[in-house]
C-alpha cells in the first residue's frame, strides 16, 4: 500500500486521504458540507430593496432594485393588509395585497387585519401611514377595510378618517323624476305644434324635424343614465 501510495500525485494523494477519512472517522460527513449562512434567495432580495412606494424618479440601476421593481409593479395599490399586533403602541404594520388575496378578496369584502376574515359590517378608513424608508421618514395616505373590532384597534390612540359611500341613488331617482315631467311636458308640446304650425306630414318628411331631435334627446338621456350606472357600479366596488 505504501508503494501505491508514493506512485501517486500529491492531488491523488490528497483525495485518497479525504476519503478514506470520511468513510472512516464517524461524523466527519459533516466537515464537508456547504456554509449556507450567506446565502441569498429572490425573497431576501426583494425585502432588502423593496420600497413601499416607488416615485416615478426613483431608478433601479441594479439587477437587485429591478427585481424588487418588477414584484412592486405586480401588488394591488387600492387596499393594504395591515397587522395590528402592536396596536396599543399606536404601531400599525402595512403592505399591499397579493393576487391571490385579491381574488379571495381579502382587504375589500374581507377585514384587511392579517389576522382576522370578517366579512360583516366593514369600514373603510384612510390612514397618513409614516414610515422610515432608507433613512429618510416618507408619508403614504392608504385606505383599510376593517371589521368594527378591529376599527377599534386602528383608532385606539387617534381616530382615524372614515370613508363613507356617497348616496347618489336619491339623486338619480330625482332626476328621472324631473326628466319624466320634461318629457311629458315635450309630448304635449309636440301634439299642439302641428296643429298651429304646418302639417304633421312636413315633419315626418324634413331631416330636421322635432320628432327626429326629440329621438335624439332620449338616446342622450338613455346614454346618460348608463354612465351613472356605471360610475355607482365603479364607486361602490372601490370602496
Amino acid at each position: 500500500m505504501s508503494a501505491r501510495l508514493r506512485n501517486l500525485n500529491p492531488y491523488e494523494l490528497h483525495k485518497y486521504l479525504v476519503n478514506v477519512y470520511c468513510l472512516t472517522a464517524k461524523g466527519s460527513t459533516a466537515m464537508l458540507s456547504r456554509d449556507a449562512s450567506k446565502d441569498r434567495t429572490d425573497i431576501d432580495v426583494i425585502r432588502d430593496n423593496h420600497k413601499f412606494l416607488w416615485e416615478e424618479d426613483d431608478v433601479a440601476d441594479t439587477w437587485e432594485k429591478q427585481l424588487a421593481k418588477k414584484y412592486y409593479d405586480k401588488l394591488f395599490k387600492e387596499y393594504c393588509i395591515c397587522d395590528l399586533s402592536m396596536y396599543k403602541k399606536n404601531k400599525v404594520a402595512l403592505r399591499w395585497r397579493v393576487e391571490s388575496e385579491v381574488v379571495l378578496g381579502k382587504g375589500q369584502f374581507q377585514c384587511g387585519a392579517k389576522r382576522c376574515n370578517n366579512a360583516t359590517d366593514l369600514k373603510s378608513w384612510e390612514v397618513n401611514f409614516a414610515y422610515i424608508e432608507e433613512n429618510v421618514k416618507k408619508n403614504a395616505l392608504v385606505k383599510l377595510r376593517l371589521c368594527p373590532e378591529c376599527s377599534a384597534k386602528l383608532n385606539y390612540r387617534s381616530k382615524k378618517r372614515e370613508v363613507k359611500r356617497l348616496k347618489r341613488r336619491s339623486k338619480r331617482k330625482k332626476n328621472r323624476n324631473d326628466s319624466d315631467e320634461d318629457s311629458e311636458d315635450n309630448d304635449e308640446r309636440a301634439e299642439i305644434e302641428p296643429e298651429v304650425g304646418e302639417p304633421s306630414t312636413s315633419q315626418e318628411t324634413e331631416p330636421g324635424n322635432d320628432e327626429s331631435l326629440w329621438k335624439k334627446g332620449a338616446q342622450e338621456n338613455e346614454e346618460k343614465t348608463r354612465e351613472e350606472e356605471f360610475e355607482d357600479y365603479l364607486s361602490e366596488l372601490l370602496l
